[in-house]
């Protein structure tokens, strides 16, 4: 089997991808020749950054808004991109909220629900009802993205790392569901990298990202495109014979 980064002909889904690692990896995608659906909750953020990964590839690029919160939401978003570009060859479930940093003793219910029907529930959903797109059309690929939070498990962000360490055990179970279907499920585990997320906490404590990449064996902190080369790696056939696995991206992070 030819090993190659070659997208072209392939249909992709990236969730969450007008910023940060989603619209890097979105770009890393078409950059590589895929047809790539941008998706996030706005819909002219989604047009607007589609535009720009056209405008910069000449891919294909389409923003189709979704809240992967939205649990009724996700069959119609599917159907959508079906009917406009064909079966679904990978699915990147990136979406994902932080909204708060905050004590266990100062969570409400509403607050812990809402992370976890985002960060959990999205890709559940979201990749329930690709995986028989892609069983139909021979198998696919589906990318979940954690955290190295979920082995960590630092202070004030216990909903945050809880959902992801479910995440992580959902995808063995998804790789374990899906792989009579040739589907193949990993996760991907970034550490300290450079977005609008951990630019937002360098703001509010200055020093994050010095201290971020102090923890790390490269003593650095990532940029974005960092990002790219994993999750094409694990989209594509030169990792057809690993499903059920998480790879951390963190510099050499310690996991606990």
């Amino acid at each position: 089997m030819p090993v190659t980064f070659d997208f072209s002909g392939k249909v992709v889904i990236v969730t969450g991808s007008t910023k940060g690692l989603g619209r890097a990896m979105a770009q890393g995608f078409a950059e590589a020749g895929a047809t790539v659906v941008v998706s996030s909750r706005k819909q002219e953020l989604c047009d607007q950054v589609a535009a720009e990964i056209t405008a910069s590839t000449g891919a294909t690029a389409a923003g189709i808004a979704c809240h992967v919160g939205d649990w009724d939401a996700i069959p119609g978003f599917v159907d959508t991109v079906v009917e406009r570009f064909g079966p679904i060859d990978v699915l990147v479930n990136n979406a994902g909220i932080n909204p708060t940093s905050a004590a266990i003793v100062d969570f409400t219910p509403e607050l812990w629900r809402k992370i976890f029907s985002v960060n959990v529930e999205g890709p559940l959903r979201m990749s329930s009802v690709v995986a028989p797109v892609m069983r139909d059309n021979g198998g696919g690929s589906i990318v979940n993205i954690a955290t190295v939070g979920a082995y960590i498990g630092p202070p004030g962000s216990s909903a945050y790392g809880a959902s992801k360490a479910a995440l992580l055990n959902l995808t063995k179970t998804m790789s374990k569901e899906f792989a009579p279907w040739n589907i193949r499920v990993n996760a991907i585990s970034p550490g300290p990298i450079k977005s609008e997320l951990t630019e937002g906490a360098e703001k509010a404590t200055p020093g994050f990202y010095e201290r971020a990449g102090s923890a790390t064996t490269m003593k650095r902190v990532a940029e974005t495109e960092e990002i790219i080369g994993p999750v094409l790696y694990l989209a594509s056939d030169a990792s057809s014979f690993v499903t059920g696995e998480d790879h951390i991206v963190a510099g050499g992070m310690p996991r606990g």
